[in-house]
């Protein structure tokens, strides 16, 4: 159940080995999140080590790490070769399909798939499971909407991979939640990730820097920091820096109701040498003083902007300034505007297998699961690899060999 990175791939694993297979989605096409990803460059995956690379998960690292070291990055980019889609490694480290872009992978990847005899139901929603003769929840079956009318399909397991919460005009919606939770299984709340934060700014600094990009920068919260380029919005900040430290800002947020983010507008000099080079040509303005360091008006406009115009003219102070500008966050962008979701599915509701305890024979991969990753490649081999260990979970529980899978 759901057509994006994560049931694809379980479809996959499953035809492969010989598994009769159907995917439901229910939207009218399959992949959308992946092709809305995809839009400025698909990045499937991460080059750096994987130890290096497993650390990003941070807390949710154990929901993911048996997955991702059974699927490994290396894995990924041989399986993206396999559909002729090879990859190259970036200047940062991530990884992309040597085309750039996610269309042709997916036309590729839904080829093998019709091949292997994957049947694709569109328009088709998960809404829960049957009940079983006994009164309990058919694990192995799936209530299934379609045109206004519920019909209950049965097979051997069923795997879920129905997203979070993010961007859910592609499908990605949380409807799920409530479903599951009312068969008693634990989930956490679905919440932004990989999103900007709200920045009150004055009108005249939004009018002019929306959309003007704070280049090379190092963002902190709470210990956290972040290098990066951040791009000014009408309503706050977006870009990498930000939402790597995204959780941090997000929790003191949820319990302070706002936070103060640091920014390090020239991380490549120390705060002595930036009070140096201020102090050399005391007479000149501040605005004048600060572009002479490099810094962009952009950069110059956000330090009169976060001090409400009033910017101290000793060098000492300045440079601390420019070394850890105090931006206050009131706020994040909605779960709707967010890259990706945290929360979900409760890492002690399922096996090692990938199948839920308290509904035997329905297995979940993906954003569902209570982990969560920065960009950078993180969040496609996540959902990649947990979505094919799911299906290792149903071969064995099916006794059917993943020798003959392609995937392993």
């Amino acid at each position: 159940m759901g057509g994006g990175p994560a049931g694809l791939m379980a479809a996959e694993v499953l035809a492969a080995a010989g598994v009769r297979v159907t995917l439901f989605d229910h939207m009218p096409s399959v992949g959308r999140k992946l092709l809305l990803a995809g839009r400025g460059g698909l990045n499937i995956t991460h080059s750096e080590p994987i130890d290096e690379l497993l650390a990003r998960y941070g807390v949710g690292r154990p929901a993911v790490e048996p997955a991702v070291r059974s699927f490994t990055p290396t894995d990924l980019r041989a399986w993206c070769d396999g559909l002729g889609e090879p990859t190259f490694i970036g200047s940062s480290g991530r990884v992309f399909p040597r085309s750039f872009r996610a269309t042709p992978l997916l036309r590729a990847w839904l080829r093998r798939l019709t091949a292997a005899g994957v049947t694709i139901e569109t328009r088709h929603r998960w809404v829960g499971w049957p009940m079983g003769a006994d009164g309990t929840v058919d694990g192995a079956g799936a209530l299934v909407s379609h045109g206004g009318t519920t019909t209950a399909t049965h097979a051997d397991a069923v795997v879920l991979a129905l997203g979070g919460a993010s961007w859910p005009r592609v499908g990605s919606d949380g409807g799920w939640v409530p479903v599951v939770r009312a068969a008693g299984v634990a989930v956490h709340d679905l919440v932004a990730s990989n999103s900007g934060v709200h920045v009150e700014w004055t009108a005249d600094f939004a009018a002019r820097f929306a959309g003007v990009p704070l280049k090379n920068v190092a963002v902190s919260v709470d210990g956290v920091t972040v290098r990066g380029d951040a791009m000014i919005t009408a309503s706050g900040l977006e870009g990498g820096p930000i939402y790597a430290v995204g959780a941090a800002a997000r929790e003191s947020v949820g319990h302070e109701g706002s936070c103060v983010i640091e920014i390090d507008l020239q991380p490549d000099l120390t705060g002595a040498a930036i009070a140096d080079r201020l102090a050399r040509r005391p007479k000149d303005s501040i605005s004048t003083s600060l572009a002479r360091l490099g810094l962009a008006p952009s950069s110059v406009a956000l330090i009169r902007e976060s001090m409400a115009n009033r910017v101290p003219r000793d060098a000492h102070r300045l440079a601390a300034l420019v070394k850890a500008l105090p931006v206050v966050v009131d706020g994040i962008a909605p779960i709707d505007r967010a890259i990706s979701s945290a929360g979900g599915i409760a890492l002690d509701e399922i096996d090692e297998h990938g199948m839920l305890r308290r509904v035997p024979g329905t297995f979940v991969a993906g954003e569902m699961l209570d982990w969560d990753a920065p960009t950078g490649g993180y969040l496609l081999q996540a959902s990649l690899s947990t979505g094919a260990a799911a299906a290792r979970g149903v071969l064995a529980r099916l006794g059917v060999s993943v020798e003959q899978g392609a995937v392993r």
